[in-house]
């Protein structure tokens, strides 16, 4: 998970807010009027006084059992989840993030409410829906200045004074700007926007936090801001097709003196499972380090299980260590066993932790660092550590993707056959 997308994780604001459950202007009379959620939506979050966020949602189904909400990033539908309404209110469970839309239902069917924890209940962000706006950002009012579509590097300011080397990646039709940033600990996934004259917005939601990025375009490049609701991060990027970051294989190690790695965890039922389990024996293992609240670990997650769908009786196994954000057994359990149906994982689960970085270092002393969820390491039939994966490029990466899903398989094919 990136360090954009952890800065966005429910800031509170200080201005009054609307609940679901307050009074607001000309509440749905149901005698009056029929409402049916089962349309696409705009929705607009206000992260702090006169800033707003637009993202783009669908709800489908026919009746509150079946209904799902979809949120829309460019060519991304990101299944939220299930939903409920009552004659006046309308929730959006996002359970993977333990949030919730939480909805009014105005007289003239748009929705007014907040984006907070499902737990606490705590106000997060006001926000707004209106049904049948198909755009994301207003109709841009001038053409492109240009065609910004390319690889480019990227120095992202940081409040200690030092910068941070980055990947930009942005694709233009147009006025349609679409873009993804990668950085060594993760990727920003899908960005959907627009290009105004020289000016460019982008935006992503996918239930866990909100993102925003604008920018100018300059005869030289880019500068630019991810807004946050603290503060904002000032970032400029320079057109190189050849722009990469460091080796994802380099950035995470053993400790000298160790080749392997040892552990026992439980799993959701409470077995111990260790590597030296007859199930691994002579077999190649894929060990993911992840959270089922990290948005870059969904996408390694998704990847890993179709992959290991297809390539399990090869003699391979995928092994999840999860660092969670509870220790609680029903919160694990729940936690887990929602991720497994979500993306239809098949492979082993276990339950390592609370999600906290030193909480790694503390459970795999054989790590010499950690820098990220999702961290992956390919063992070899030995029980040997080949290689190890710092983060992940997912699906909006493209080239990026392409790549690390070549190498890996590479890197898996050779060991089977040793």
């Amino acid at each position: 998970m990136n360090l954009f997308q952890k800065a966005l994780f429910f800031i509170p604001i200080s201005f009054s807010l609307v609940t679901a459950t307050q009074a607001v202007p000309n509440p749905l009379k149901m005698e009056e009027k029929t409402f049916s959620p089962f349309k696409k939506w705009r929705g607009v979050f206000t992260i702090k006084p006169g800033v707003e966020v637009p993202f783009n949602f669908e709800i489908t189904g026919n009746n509150n059992k079946n209904a799902q909400a979809f949120f829309i990033n460019g060519q991304e539908r990101f299944n939220a989840g299930r939903i409920s309404w009552t004659k006046d209110s309308l929730f959006i469970y996002i359970d993977q993030f333990e949030n919730e839309l939480a909805f009014a239902i105005n007289e003239n069917g748009t929705l007014h409410g907040n984006f907070r924890k499902q737990t606490t209940k705590n106000n997060v962000y006001p926000v707004t829906a209106t049904a049948n706006e198909n755009f994301r950002f207003t109709q841009p009012s001038q053409a492109p200045a240009k065609d910004i579509s390319g690889t480019y590097d990227v120095t992202i300011g940081q409040p200690n004074g030092k910068e941070e080397k980055a990947v930009g990646l942005f694709t233009q039709d147009g006025n349609t700007l679409q873009a993804s940033f990668l950085r060594v600990t993760g990727d920003s996934r899908f960005l959907d926007g627009v290009v105004d004259g020289d000016k460019f917005y982008l935006s992503s939601f996918i239930g866990s936090g909100v993102s925003y990025y604008t920018g100018t375009i300059t005869n030289n490049g880019i500068t630019g801001q991810i807004i946050g609701a603290r503060s904002n991060t000032n970032f400029t990027a320079t057109e190189n097709e050849e722009a990469a970051l460091p080796d994802a294989y380099t950035l995470t190690t053993l400790k000298q003196g160790y080749d392997a790695l040892s552990f026992s965890f439980p799993d959701v039922n409470g077995k111990q499972v260790s590597l030296n389990d007859s199930q691994f024996k002579n077999k190649v293992v894929i060990l993911s380090i992840t959270g089922s609240w990290c948005p870059n670990c969904y996408d390694e997650a998704s990847f890993l299980s179709d992959w290991y769908k297809q390539n399990k009786q090869r003699g391979v196994e995928v092994i999840a260590l999860h660092y969670e954000r509870q220790t609680d057994a029903a919160f694990v359990k729940k936690a887990l066993t929602g991720f497994k149906n979500k993306l239809g994982i098949t492979y082993t689960q276990l339950f390592a932790g609370i999600a906290d970085k030193q909480q790694v270092a503390l459970s795999l002393p054989a790590l010499n660092t950690f820098l990220a969820f999702p961290t992956t390491i390919i063992i070899d039939k030995q029980g040997k550590v080949a290689k190890i994966h710092t983060g992940y490029s997912g699906p909006a990466t493209g080239k990026f993707y392409d790549a690390f899903v070549q190498e890996f398989n590479d890197e898996v094919n050779k060991l089977i056959q040793q």
